[in-house]
């Protein structure tokens, strides 16, 4: 525990409401524990220069999950007595964003059988308004509702009572607007107001009287306690110049300690590490497991079913934040620090979180926020530090600060951030984000990411469509979880795979699409692993040189913090390699994808949704290991064409980055040599043990990522990590390298030449096939053939060297002849066998007899 905090536990009589008491002579008067449960401070607002701040809320005061849950919980309960079980079970809750979203979700579950919905100020595409009203004093006025079943605010209106939740119940006229708007649409008989504090003067409570006898309905008031604030004349100017004074002081003040910060983050300067932190705190991504189908909170309801989903499901997600968390901070200051609106999700992580550990850790609760407080460091101020970060959500009102208080310098071992998944963008981890911030006051970072329930307006009689989550290591891959999401969905325990020379003669009969099996994963003798071994260890520079070009490039064109989307799956291994460079060069944190796109059929549009309600289209670059002839290049454009047309969201930019482009198809390349990347040598076993990726009707449906196998049984034999972590010891040393080649490419004439495509229909024609799809140009596309499909040919071009050992192997080891010609664009160039079938095979698939 850090000494501040302990000295904070030493002077807990003084009444964190002082400072600004003193200074303003504002005054706070009521009940016993009034003053337990708020403090003041003060912020930058036009209309209202003092801030009550809660002690058991969550928002900018550190506190123990359960006392915050236990707040609302026991109001709920309160309520559920108040109207009896009967009504109880009739009404419906709503909170008020952003501050009370958790605890009037708190009071909906204290009331048991209560929906609950809160307003938000994000709006959704396609889910339509079912009201919406402005909060007066607040620095961000508008509020929607946006239920997704349209009727949740409408059905039984006269007979069910509505719960309306706030955090405090000052002039009452955000809670009365609301109650005006929604009566005009669906009147009702019974209104309840609850509020942590009740804080209104004489003449707001007889407003309320003449209110409710206006619209001709009861509405009951419930909170846990009651006073005034006392505000003397002119203390809205006199706490805008107080504030504007010890911003320009803490400024001063920081600048002359050396630590130059901008004015906006002149509360940090007080919070900062102690210097004893050598480096930041390493960030951890936690794999939740989320359960299918639960809202991440109340923005578009949340039922009594949704609950229990919830409920069972905690325990387990306890477990696996508890196991990410190192020993020592297992026994020591653990927050569970939420986001804006997000408050109900973390916060029920901290309640579970707490009964996991126990006494062993000491597990604390709060949330970033929107709203702009001035930071003091003194106990008799209730907002001690702040963290100043950019927005990570791309807000409808565009970018802005955000801000995270009392969490610097108050001694936490460790810091378990909760974000929603349309959250989870580039400037959450940016070098300024969210994660780098919290990264300096902490010993570790746990970043845990629950998925954004996307609605669509359904009537009673419909289910809505959610789109489904990426999939991550460990649980699905052999990669690291930061490494990439995969938009996939697990057909581990479906069987798939088909014969190498059954699915060759569907295929080509037109029986079957490739993409609706597997081939059996093909395994490797040892010479050929060796071979695998050899070629890793002399091709990881000339590969590093390439990865770094190809991701400068991106980054300069495309930049600052591009989303990187790699093509299933041998985009995956290159899409990693540039994650890794773009951290290891510039200290970026970027966001990382795989995506399915098949031949003939397009590209994955639910991934494409998915990818849209979560990062903007025109940020996301898609990477490939490689072209051929330009096929996929073409397939991407022609299917993003489409998606478009289709009604889906605009702005992918169809061109693809690869490591290696020897056909001359892509302007974004690494290189344009035909080589041997040695990822192309292998499966599963250097992608992460995943499969191809599979689309057939009767598994994927039209919300459904999609598939892919896991092939945890052949982790002995895996070498995804290995390949990663040869090549990227290999960046410093090109490094630069890279730059000259960068800067040339850059500034090169990089347009597509197709060079590759014309000699694939010559050869296509010169050899009697008539079917460009048999034909696969490249070191890589060769190997596949000799992997995966039946091979008819390979041609070699003469003097071609060590980078075509493996193919000679592999064509040795399946009986297939290797041509040594001219004039040749690429290394290599393997043929399927045209017309294919067992009879003119034999059933081992080996070459043509008597061709």
């Amino acid at each position: 525990m850090s000494e501040r905090a302990t000295r904070e536990e030493n002077v807990d009589v003084v009444w964190s409401g002082d400072w600004v008491a003193e200074r303003l002579g504002v005054a706070l008067e009521g009940d016993g524990d009034l003053r337990e449960l708020l403090g003041l401070a003060l912020r930058r607002n036009p209309k209202r220069a003092h801030l009550l701040v809660s002690n058991v809320l969550g928002k900018h005061v550190p506190q123990r999950p359960s006392v915050v849950y236990g707040a609302g919980y026991g109001l709920g309960e309160r309520v559920r007595a108040l109207l009896g079980e009967e009504e109880a079970r009739r009404a419906v809750v709503l909170g008020y964003a952003e501050t009370a979203t958790g605890l009037g979700h708190a009071v909906a579950d204290g009331l048991r059988d209560a929906p609950y919905l809160h307003s938000t100020r994000r709006p959704v595409a396609g889910v339509a308004q079912a009201g919406g009203f402005e909060e007066a004093h607040s620095h961000a006025t508008s509020h929607l509702l946006l239920p997704e079943d349209p009727e949740l605010l409408a059905q039984g209106a006269e007979a069910s009572p509505l719960v309306l939740v706030d955090d405090e119940f000052s002039t009452g006229n955000t809670v009365l607007n609301t109650i005006r708007a929604l009566h005009e649409l669906h009147p009702r008989d019974r209104y309840v107001i609850v509020a942590l504090v009740d804080m209104r003067s004489p003449a707001d409570r007889d407003r309320l009287t003449a209110f409710a006898a206006e619209i001709g309905a009861r509405v009951d008031l419930v909170t846990r306690s009651t006073g005034t604030v006392t505000l003397p004349d002119g203390v809205l100017e006199r706490g805008q110049a107080l504030v504007a004074a010890q911003e320009t002081e803490q400024t001063e003040e920081a600048r002359e300690a050396g630590k130059a910060g901008e004015a906006g983050e002149a509360g940090e300067a007080s919070a900062s590490a102690p210097p004893s932190v050598p480096a930041p705190a390493p960030v951890t991504r936690v794999d939740l497991a989320w359960p299918a189908g639960v809202p991440d909170g109340g923005r578009h309801g949340f039922t009594p079913a949704h609950r229990a989903a919830l409920e069972a499901a905690l325990p387990d997600m306890a477990e696996r934040i508890a196991g990410a968390l190192g020993g020592g901070a297992r026994q020591g200051r653990v927050l569970v620090l939420g986001f804006e609106e997000l408050m109900y999700a973390p916060l029920r992580l901290g309640t579970a979180l707490e009964q996991t550990l126990g006494a062993d850790a000491e597990v604390r609760y709060s949330t970033t926020t929107r709203s702009p407080v001035l930071a003091v460091d003194d106990p008799g101020y209730a907002i001690r530090t702040r963290l100043v970060f950019p927005a990570h959500d791309t807000p409808a009102d565009g970018p802005g600060d955000r801000y995270a208080y009392n969490v610097a310098g108050a001694g936490f071992d460790a810091v378990v951030a909760v974000v929603d998944s349309t959250a989870d963008t580039s400037e959450l981890h940016a070098p300024e984000g969210l994660l780098a911030r919290l990264a300096a006051h902490t010993g570790q970072v746990l970043l845990a990411v629950v998925p954004s329930y996307t609605p669509t307006p359904v009537s009673h009689s419909q289910e809505s469509a959610v789109l489904p989550e990426p999939l991550r290591g460990p649980d699905f891959s052999s990669y690291a979880p930061e490494d990439v999401g995969w938009l996939l969905q697990d057909l581990s325990d479906t069987e798939l795979e088909a014969p190498t020379e059954e699915r060759e003669e569907a295929i080509q009969s037109g029986g079957a699409h490739y993409a609706e099996s597997l081939p059996v994963e093909y395994q490797p003798s040892a010479e050929y692993q060796a071979l695998f071994s050899a070629a890793l260890e002399t091709s990881a520079a000339r590969i590093a040189r390439a990865v770094g070009t190809v991701t400068e490039t991106v980054l300069a064109e495309r930049g600052p913090r591009p989303v990187l989307v790699s093509l299933a799956r041998a985009g995956t291994p290159v899409g990693v390699l540039m994650r890794r460079w773009a951290q290891h060069r510039h200290g970026l944190d970027l966001p990382h994808y795989t995506i399915s796109i098949v031949r003939g059929r397009g590209i994955d549009a639910t991934a494409l949704r998915w990818l849209a309600a979560h990062h903007d289209p025109a940020d996301v670059v898609f990477v490939d290991g490689w072209t051929g002839k330009g096929a996929i290049t073409r397939e991407l454009a022609a299917a993003i064409e489409e998606f478009e047309a289709s009604g889906g969201p605009a702005g992918f930019d169809p061109e693809i980055a690869v490591l290696a482009d020897p056909g001359g198809c892509v302007r974004t390349y690494g290189t344009r040599e035909d080589f041997l990347i040695p990822s192309a040598c292998l499966n599963s076993t250097v992608s992460g043990l995943i499969s191809r990726t599979v689309l057939r009707a009767d598994l994927v449906g039209p919300n459904d990522f999609h598939g892919g196998k896991f092939y945890r049984e052949l982790a002995g034999a895996d070498v995804s990590v290995r390949f990663l972590d040869t090549i990227a010891a290999r960046f410093d040393e090109v490094a630069g390298q890279v730059e000259d080649e960068a800067k040339e490419l850059l500034a090169a004439d990089r347009a597509p030449t197709w060079e590759g495509w014309a000699a694939v229909e010559r050869i296509s024609e010169e050899y009697g096939i008539h079917d460009v799809n048999l034909v696969k140009p490249g070191v890589g596309e060769t190997t596949r053939v000799l992997l995966r499909r039946v091979p008819w040919k390979i041609l070699a071009k003469r003097g071609a060297g060590a980078d075509l050992t493996h193919i000679r192997l592999l064509a040795e080891q399946r009986g297939v002849p290797v041509e040594e010609v001219d004039d040749l664009p690429y290394s290599c160039v393997g043929l399927i066998h045209p017309r294919y079938t067992r009879g003119a095979t034999g059933a081992d698939g080996k070459a043509v007899k008597g061709a």
